[in-house]
């Protein structure tokens, strides 16, 4: 029986295209950082601190004491030295961004329906971004006033997708089984991959991200409205619990 639902943010809670808002968020980061440091070093650093982030499977490590080691290898300066600028940026600029996403009413009707259902509600979005950041994300949603049991952010993850590890890691916090959990996503990796360790899925049809291979198990695809329709009417994936 599902207990919980795991939701990814970018490209479906929060409808954008990630490729451009990674790109634009390079753009404006790293002119900011110029007085410091080098932005093409920077830059190199920063994919640097992100890839070692993304390939890291010592849970003894969070992802952003991951990063900073990585990071702070690469370029010549100390962690005092840059991180009130980047703190600043993610608080003050950051923001600004939200010109880049798609918001949809239809997110905090979903997630008002599972919980109003009785299902636990957590947002499992990729964990390389520091919680202002991500937080800012849920406000442009407008779901930052949802009672997610958990939000994955950096500061207190130890893992990444698409590894499974990362998706055990969140049934460890909520004390549930995998079996007990529906992913919701629209990437065919990242989150489809959520499928191995048995979990239900669900792709999110509109800004769907699919790099060919590996290919997972989909156990239901649709819009966002789709997802909240069979929710709310409980058909398909929530037929179980009539």
């Amino acid at each position: 029986m599902t207990k919980v639902i795991l939701f990814d943010l970018d490209g479906t809670l929060l409808p954008m295209d990630t490729d451009a808002f990674v790109q634009q968020y390079i753009k404006e980061l790293a002119p900011k950082v110029a007085h410091i440091i080098d932005p093409k070093l920077f830059v190199k650093a920063l994919w640097a601190g992100t890839d070692a982030m993304m390939k890291n499977l010592d849970r003894e490590k969070t992802n952003e004491q991951v990063f900073e080691e990585t990071f702070l290898s690469i370029v010549p300066v100390e962690k005092d030295d840059i991180w009130p600028t980047l703190d600043h940026f993610y608080e003050n600029v950051f923001p600004t961004f939200s010109y880049l996403c798609e918001p949809t009413p239809l997110a905090k009707q979903v997630v008002e329906e599972a919980v109003n259902q009785g299902y636990r509600v957590a947002v499992a979005t990729n964990p390389v971004f520091p919680k202002t950041a991500i937080y800012h994300r849920l406000k442009w949603a407008g779901i930052d006033d949802q009672p997610f049991e958990v939000v994955t952010v950096y500061e207190e993850s130890v893992y990444t997708k698409p590894h499974t590890h990362y998706y055990e890691h969140i049934c460890e916090q909520l004390n549930v089984k995998p079996e007990e959990c529906i992913m919701v996503g629209n990437d065919k990796q990242e989150d489809m991959v959520a499928s191995e360790v048995d979990m239900k899925t669900f792709l999110v049809e509109g800004h769907v991200i699919d790099r060919g291979e590996p290919q997972y198990q989909i156990d239901d695809q649709g819009t966002l409205q789709d997802f909240y329709e069979s929710l709310k009417e409980q058909k398909g994936l929530f037929a179980q619990i009539l």
